[in-house]
């Protein structure tokens, strides 16, 4: 099975952020493959990766990174291949700020999309909503999983209105 997705992390201890990615695609039933990769204890390895995604039949990089946030960004500078970066919130006390900034503040030329700090399953949302676009298979799972989104809200207003108070209205 080739992976259409690639999980990349700057470090295991963003596993536990980006489980929510790999457990999204998982369900979806895309293949993905997850790896730990360092835009600063490993650049040379992160350059080739990059490079040679396209050629292995990557579509969607998922990259994420706390702190100074440098790994989608490497990775975007070196690939035509949609990156998107999830801030991973660090330990620095910014909350994951910093990594929110670094990844937005991408130069002319080399995009980044950008979910919200720890946002994982959004990236993998976004990423199969990238890949829809030239795949009914995965278009159609993709308004699946929305049409749930909204009968989950359905539900939940048939079962707030019997919830009953005194001056309660609906």
């Amino acid at each position: 099975m080739t992976p259409l997705v690639s999980i990349i992390m700057g470090s295991t201890s963003d596993m536990p952020v980006m489980e929510a990615a790999a457990k999204y695609l998982n369900d979806m039933q895309i293949p993905f493959e997850i790896n730990a990769l360092s835009a600063h204890r490993t650049p040379d390895l992160v350059a080739k990766f990059a490079e040679q995604a396209e050629g292995r039949g990557i579509k969607v990089i998922i990259a994420a990174a706390g702190g100074a946030a440098h790994l989608p960004g490497v990775i975007a500078a070196s690939t035509v291949l949609p990156v998107i970066g999830v801030p991973i919130k660090g330990t620095m006390g910014m909350d994951g700020w910093d990594s929110v900034l670094s990844i937005i503040s991408m130069p002319p030329g080399i995009p980044v999309a950008t979910v919200g700090a720890n946002a994982a399953q959004n990236a993998a949302i976004l990423a199969t909503q990238i890949m829809a676009v030239g795949d009914k298979a995965i278009r159609d799972k993709v308004a699946d999983f929305k049409a749930k989104l909204a009968n989950k809200i359905t539900k939940a207003n048939e079962d707030l209105a019997k919830i009953k108070y005194d001056y309660k209205t609906n």
